[in-house]
């Protein structure tokens, strides 16, 4: 239940602005979840981040230091609307838990995730705005709020999750490769972003993952944008609400750098996590396909 309200809600917030292009990098970071944009036909585009943090189990009484790298390589594929997505989270845990009368320490490490994917943006609320074009006779309707301006982006995600070998992050019996859907919603109104993500993962495993994102991105200036994120996720081996927050900052329209935090509600586990994260867009051999349009269609 607590689930299908969260996919209710945040779509009715996703619905308060309207989608737009723009010429700067288009980044799934600092945040969980992702935008309904592509990044572009034959841009490809690098976006990792490393960082530390703890869990800490009340009730297993387990301490856990963690230490991360995330990756993730976007490719825009024949048309604007389409995007290649490989991505992953390389993680070296070091626990310390009781032992006897004293306490023992291991340390382990693997890729906690991988996987890859294809997004399709099927619905566009400002493509028939651009083909409309201004409206000539009047500036007040071309400034002001209008009712199909409270339409999202909407696209779709499917793709696989991929985990080899003797992996302590999988669960019992996890087959190596499982399945990962996702409909992203994206909204914009002047300087502020509205992401909405909800995702289904490993549903056809023993354990499924069903997780709710909501981020609200604002820009500052041309420079600084700040973040807040809520996730949800819900699952037999693990649930939990998290908080995101963080900052980007812009060094040029293809480079972004960012900082972020995590922080949870619960103490099974308590976790935190912090670290910074680097985005570049090669888009030399960038080519808009929607701009071409045969001499019927002109």
């Amino acid at each position: 239940m607590k689930f299908y309200l969260i996919v209710l809600f945040s779509a009715l917030l996703s619905t308060i602005a309207t989608a737009q292009y723009t010429e700067t990098i288009n980044s799934n970071r600092p945040g969980a979840s992702f935008g309904a944009y592509s990044v572009g036909t034959n841009v490809i585009q690098f976006e990792t981040a490393i960082g530390f943090g703890n869990d800490n189990h009340s009730l297993l009484n387990t301490d856990k230091d963690l230490f991360f790298t995330d990756y993730a390589l976007r490719y825009g594929l024949l048309m604007e609307e389409l995007e290649l997505i490989l991505e992953g989270r390389f993680l070296s845990t070091t626990e310390t838990f009781p032992f006897g009368s004293g306490t023992l320490e291991t340390t382990y490490s693997n890729f906690e995730s991988n996987a890859f994917g294809v997004k399709y943006l099927f619905f566009d609320p400002n493509k028939k705005r651009q083909q409309e074009g201004p409206n000539l006779y009047s500036y007040h309707a071309n400034h002001s709020f209008q009712w199909r301006d409270l339409i999202p982006a909407i696209s779709v995600y499917a793709g696989a999750n991929f985990l080899f070998g003797d992996n302590p992050y999988q669960f019992f019996e996890e087959p190596t490769v499982s399945p990962r859907v996702a409909i992203s919603a994206q909204s914009n109104i002047d300087r502020t972003v509205i992401v909405v993500n909800i995702v289904g993962d490993k549903f056809t495993t023993e354990f499924p993952t069903y997780s709710g994102i909501f981020t609200v991105t604002h820009a500052l200036n041309k420079r600084f944008s700040i973040f807040g994120e809520y996730q949800t996720i819900i699952s037999d081996i693990y649930a939990d609400d998290l908080l995101r927050g963080g900052v980007a900052y812009l060094f040029n329209k293809d480079f972004q750098f960012d900082a972020f935090g995590l922080a949870n509600f619960k103490d099974t586990p308590s976790r935190w996590l912090f670290g910074f994260g680097l985005s570049y867009r090669f888009d030399r051999f960038h080519k808009d396909t929607s701009l071409d349009m045969s001499d019927d269609e002109l």
